[in-house]
């Protein structure tokens, strides 16, 4: 009920929190769990992590397979992270349950023709004699969609190239996808989802105790705060001396070229900072260094370094 009152607030991190309480109660009634996995997976729908949203419609459907909003939200998932053979399966699964819902009716048509349209732009991509792009169908979203979004929102990528390959200048337009490529464990890419905005994955880095958060759809236009908020929820079990609060952290990034470190502010978007003139995507996906205020380690590590604010 504290979940749902916060969701109708639009307060999504805070009917996380209160959905995973819920869950930790270890309810022995499967339709409740099955309840509040959709039901956090909706709240995490709306902070853009779509894939934690996808993982509870997952397991809300296990405990209760004819669950429709779940089905329906895997299907949404599945859609903000352009997964469109999986969004079409989860609708003809739903439309098995209900095969006049309108919602999965609509979503199974824009997914076939979402899905027809790559599969067309790639058939003509293998006949262009100036397509630099290989590979699979994401690869041309990359190229058609994303690296043109990047140059309107001014943001600058790095690429590692390989021993045959020269530093690009410029970079966009004639970037290669395995330069591109995020090295994160998921495999997770930079995406634009349905409104038109750049959904990231997005590494945090934790210097002092070597630990590592990932987020593999961070909307552009979220806060930092607010994904924190969520993610220290309740203190990560390597925090022995439990300092890793909300409001107890900073943020950085670092400038390798000029060895220095620039210090974010938590309110800004990830828009905000990528759109820094000293910030440069790293191999397609972001980094932040996390690190506790005035703490003994924090001291030390940015003893002789050069430190700006944004």
């Amino acid at each position: 009920n504290e979940g749902n009152e916060y969701f109708r607030e639009k307060d999504y991190r805070k009917a996380v929190i209160a959905y995973t309480e819920g869950l930790r109660k270890k309810s022995e009634d499967p339709e409740l769990n099955a309840v509040l996995h959709a039901n956090r997976g909706a709240a995490e729908f709306y902070l853009g992590n779509y894939r934690s949203a996808l993982n509870d419609a997952i397991q809300a459907k296990k405990l209760k397979p004819t669950h429709l909003k779940a089905i329906i939200r895997g299907a949404l998932c599945h859609m903000e992270l352009k997964n469109f053979s999986e969004a079409i399966a989860w609708c003809e699964e739903g439309l098995q349950i209900d095969p006049k819902d309108k919602k999965l009716v609509e979503l199974r048509a824009k997914a076939d023709k979402l899905k027809t349209q790559f599969v067309l732009l790639l058939q003509v991509s293998f006949f262009s004699p100036h397509h630099t792009c290989l590979g699979f169908w994401l690869d041309f979203e990359v190229c058609f969609l994303i690296l043109p979004t990047l140059q309107e929102r001014n943001i600058k990528l790095v690429l590692e190239p390989s021993d045959e390959e020269e530093e690009l200048s410029d970079g966009l337009a004639e970037i290669s996808l395995d330069g591109f490529h995020s090295d994160n464990p998921t495999g997770a890419k930079v995406h634009l989802d349905a409104d038109g905005n750049l959904n990231w994955p997005v590494l945090f880095l934790y210097p002092e105790h070597e630990q590592t958060d990932f987020i593999a759809a961070f909307p552009e236009n979220s806060r930092f705060i607010d994904h924190l908020m969520v993610m220290f929820a309740e203190l990560p079990p390597w925090d022995l001396e439990r300092k890793y609060l909300p409001g107890n952290l900073e943020l950085y990034f670092e400038d390798a070229e000029r060895a220095e470190m620039y210090k974010l502010n938590p309110e800004h978007t990830l828009l905000q900072v990528l759109q820094h003139k000293r910030y440069f995507v790293k191999a397609g996906t972001p980094t932040v260094l996390v690190l506790v205020t005035n703490s003994p380690f924090t001291k030390k590590y940015f003893a002789g370094k050069k430190v700006h604010r944004l």
